[in-house]
This record gives C-alpha cells, sequence and structure tokens, in this order.
C-alpha cells in the first residue's frame, strides 16, 4: 500500500518514466500496478526499484506513517500553545516531502493554517482554508469539523463575532474530539456583550482544560469567567479570584497572562470607582507589555482615565501621557486607539462641546463599522448622559432608544 505511493512521489521528483524505472527489474504494465495498488508484488522488485531511487523504502514508509502522529502532536502543541515545539513540529513537516502524499494532508493543511493564525497571519490562512473548502465534501468528518473551527478562529481574529459563533456551533462533537473551541465561543459572546453564554461556553471550557492540565488555558478561561460577572455584592470575592489568577500566573511563568489579568483586575476596580488601585494595577499590566502594542495601549488609556477620575495626578502629565499614546497609535496605524487617545485630549483639556461632537461624529461611527461592542455601549452612554444635561430632549430621546434596542 504506502511503497506504491512512495515510488510512484520519487520517480516523479526524479522524473523518471515508468519505463525507465522499470528498466530490466519489471514491466511498465506491473510498475503501473504497483503504484496504484492493484497488484501484489515481490519484496526483492520494491528491493530493486528502491535502490533504484536511491532510497530506504523501509525508512520512507516509517516516515509516511508517523505523519499522522506527528500531526497529532502538532495539534496539541498549537492547543496547549507550547510554542518551541510547535515551531519545531512545523519545521520538521515542512521539511518532509512525504506529507504531499499522505492521506493526512488536508489536516497537515487545516493545521498549517491554524499555526499560520496564531501567528496573526491571517492572510497566507486564508489561502488555505479557501483551497480546503474546495474539496470539502472529500474531507473526513474530522477535517471537516478541524476545517469549521480553524475557520471559526480566523472570523475571530477578523472580528467577525457573529460569523464565528455561527461557524464553531455547527462542530460536532462525536467527530471531533477538541472542545478548545468552547473557548473560543466564549470570548466570542463575551465580545458581543453576551456575559450568560460567555460565561456558560468558558465554564465548559475550563473543565476542558483542567482535565488536559492545561494550565496557562485554564487561566485564560477562568479569567473569563470572572469578568462576565457583575454583581457588586461580591466584590471581595471577585477581587480574591483575580489576585488569586495572578498567582496561578507567577507559578506557570505567564507574563503575557498575568498582564492581562492585571488588565482586568485595574477595570474592575476602575467599575467600582476605586481609582487608586485601578491606576495601580494599569501601570503594572503595561510594565509587561510591549511599549507599541495595542494591549499596551489599552492599559494606557485605562491608567490616564483612572488618574483623571481620581485626581491622581497632575492634568499636565496625563496630557503628556495622552499624547505619547496617540504618537504610538498613529505610527501603527491602530485606528482604535487613534480616536480613543483623541478624546482623552479634549477631555483632559476640558474641551467638552470638542469632546462630544468628536465621540458623535468620529469616533462612535467607527467603533460600530468596527462592531466594537464596548466602545459602542460606553460611548452611547455618555452621548445620552450629555445631550440628557443640555437637555436636548430629542437627542436624548434617540440615543436612550439605542441603549434599549443596540
Amino acid at each position: 500500500m504506502y511503497e506504491g505511493k512512495i515510488i510512484k512521489f520519487y520517480r516523479e521528483k526524479y522524473k523518471l518514466t515508468q519505463e525507465q524505472l522499470g528498466k530490466d527489474i519489471c514491466s511498465v504494465t506491473h510498475i503501473s500496478k504497483i503504484e496504484c495498488a492493484q497488484t501484489t508484488y515481490a519484496t526483492d522488485i520494491i528491493t530493486l526499484l528502491s535502490k533504484r531511487l536511491g532510497i530506504n523504502m523501509e525508512l520512507e514508509v516509517k516516515k509516511l506513517i508517523n505523519i499522522k502522529q506527528q500531526l497529532f502532536k502538532w495539534h496539541e502543541a498549537i492547543i496547549m500553545q507550547l510554542f518551541d515545539e510547535m515551531d519545531q513540529i512545523n519545521n520538521e513537516l515542512e521539511r518532509e516531502e512525504l506529507i504531499k502524499i499522505s492521506e493526512h494532508n488536508n489536516m497537515y493543511q487545516l493545521l498549517r493554517a491554524r499555526y499560520l493564525l496564531l501567528h496573526n497571519n491571517s492572510h497566507e490562512a486564508f489561502k488555505i482554508i479557501k483551497k480546503i473548502q474546495k474539496i470539502e465534501n472529500k474531507l473526513t468528518p474530522y477535517d471537516t469539523n478541524l476545517l469549521k473551527h480553524v475557520l471559526g478562529i480566523y472570523y475571530m481574529l477578523n472580528e467577525d463575532y457573529i460569523a464565528a459563533i455561527q461557524t464553531l456551533k455547527a462542530i460536532q462533537n462525536e467527530f471531533y474530539n477538541n472542545p478548545e473551541y468552547y473557548y473560543q465561543l466564549a470570548v466570542a459572546y463575551h465580545t458581543l456583550q453576551s456575559p450568560v453564554l460567555a460565561y456558560y461556553y468558558a465554564e465548559k471550557s475550563h473543565h476542558f482544560f483542567e482535565y488536559t492540565n492545561n494550565y496557562p488555558k485554564v487561566i485564560d478561561a477562568e479569567m473569563l469567567m470572572i469578568i462576565q460577572v457583575k454583581d457588586d455584592d461580591d466584590d471581595e470575592e471577585i477581587i480574591n479570584r483575580f489576585k488569586n489568577l495572578i498567582k496561578s500566573c507567577d507559578l506557570c511563568n505567564a507574563p503575557d497572562r498575568k498582564a492581562r489579568v492585571l488588565h482586568n483586575l485595574a477595570f474592575e476596580y476602575f467599575r467600582r470607582k476605586k481609582y487608586d488601585q485601578a491606576s495601580w494595577y494599569y501601570k503594572e499590566s503595561m510594565l509587561l507589555k510591549k511599549s507599541e502594542s495595542p494591549a499596551y495601549l489599552l492599559s494606557l488609556e485605562g491608567y490616564i482615565l483612572s488618574a483623571f477620575h481620581g485626581d491622581l495626578i497632575p492634568n499636565k502629565k496625563l496630557i503628556h501621557h495622552a499624547e505619547n499614546g496617540l504618537t504610538i497609535a498613529k505610527n501603527n496605524n491602530q485606528l482604535l486607539y487613534i480616536h480613543l487617545f483623541k478624546l482623552l485630549l479634549y477631555l483632559l483639556k476640558s474641551k467638552e462641546k470638542e469632546y462630544y461632537q468628536y465621540l458623535s461624529s468620529k469616533a462612535l461611527p467607527m467603533f460600530v463599522k468596527s462592531g466594537y461592542t464596548f466602545w459602542i455601549q460606553r460611548s452611547k452612554k455618555e452621548l445620552y448622559n450629555y445631550y440628557y444635561k443640555k437637555k436636548l430632549t430629542d437627542e436624548a430621546l434617540e440615543m436612550a432608544q439605542f441603549l434599549i434596542n443596540p
């Protein structure tokens, strides 16, 4: 079975005809039947053909058989986010020529797409996805559902959360035993401001990550569960859960995750108007992030707002921070943060009219176009309060309608 495929592969690689390969060994017809697995053949013939091709058939068969095991090992490394291991396996598979004739080539291509998505290369990943979609009716049940998972992740990366949910919920667990996708569903529902469903799927993913000893992802799922809880009666419990997660990050040596936990803890303090603690945790989060990353700018915006509302730092210094944030956002063409830091500068310079004009005419339309649910809701609430305060009844009623029926 394997021998024929391997012989055909190397014969075509070396640009030999069946006649050239079989000369003084066997007939062209016999070569053709061997390659198509349509006949039995003597070991001696395979040995002679292998010698002519310059290959060790026993070794080549082992390599072809091991591809499946290697792919599942790669998939596990991707799920566990073991970057060194997944990079090593990726490099090994890229050098493995026999992958082209393996019955698991489609799985390889899909995992390659997922690997690219993990490295934020959605353009190249989508090229692979489109090719696989063209032969979807020929995929195994496992690969069909792996395609849905990879496509769902692609939609997540491109912030099309509704499409992501529709795609991920179509996965059939009986053919694809990888409940990791529950986590992506939870993130999508969280982004769309659906806390009950976000909590439900985060909890399901939490069980899976615990069962597989994937402790960094346990932290991610636990954090997602915590931030769905908005009951201020549990204030101390929620804060303690965040602090326990910070300890877990230290134990797992996970500074990136620690930065996210610190940011979310800061937001919890900010939401409760405890601006001193909020600003401190935002600053701690920033120290663990690259200064030009979107994650850094998000924490910087929170830090400036906390310090402003808590009257913790002179306005002149806050304006300087906001101007730095705007410069970074412009240099990296990060439109969301360009709007956020422009708004901050209007706020810090007490330009109320300009602030709300910019919010309604520039920032909010961009938030809506890009589907930034959190910023949409925050902006609408701010505009409603402003219109109500200014006795702009029609505008206030219109914004109230948007808040009731977003």
